[in-house]
């Protein structure tokens, strides 16, 4: 439990693909595609709430001066979504599938 709260001491809540994301410096997220090659860093902006020391900066919308780095680790594919159609008694019938690229990051530093 003392482990958790010294690792939950330090965190940022970032935005980016339109989507949030709770940074922790450690942790791995795969968050929509970014620009870039595996073992590049990147520096996301979007910072809509940090938490440093104890202390709380909740951003309007985003914390003046705050930025998240970390290092791309590789570039996936999420698994498949279905959309499949159908009109019954019309014999109308489509199936499309769809995988999301996406990027695995590791975050360095809040």
């Amino acid at each position: 439990m003392k482990q958790e709260q010294s690792i939950l001491s330090k965190y940022a809540i970032i935005q980016t693909g339109g989507k949030q994301y709770q940074a922790i410096p450690g942790k791995t997220l795969a968050i929509e595609k970014l620009e870039g090659e595996a073992g590049d860093s990147v520096e996301i902006k979007e910072v809509l709430l940090r938490k440093q020391d104890g202390k709380i900066e909740l951003g309007k919308p985003f914390v003046n001066g705050a930025a998240v780095k970390a290092s791309i680790i590789k570039h996936i594919k999420d698994t498949k979504k279905i959309a499949f159609i159908f009109k019954r008694r019309k014999k109308c019938r489509t199936k499309k599938g769809h995988r999301q690229p996406l990027t695995v990051i590791r975050v360095e530093e809040v």
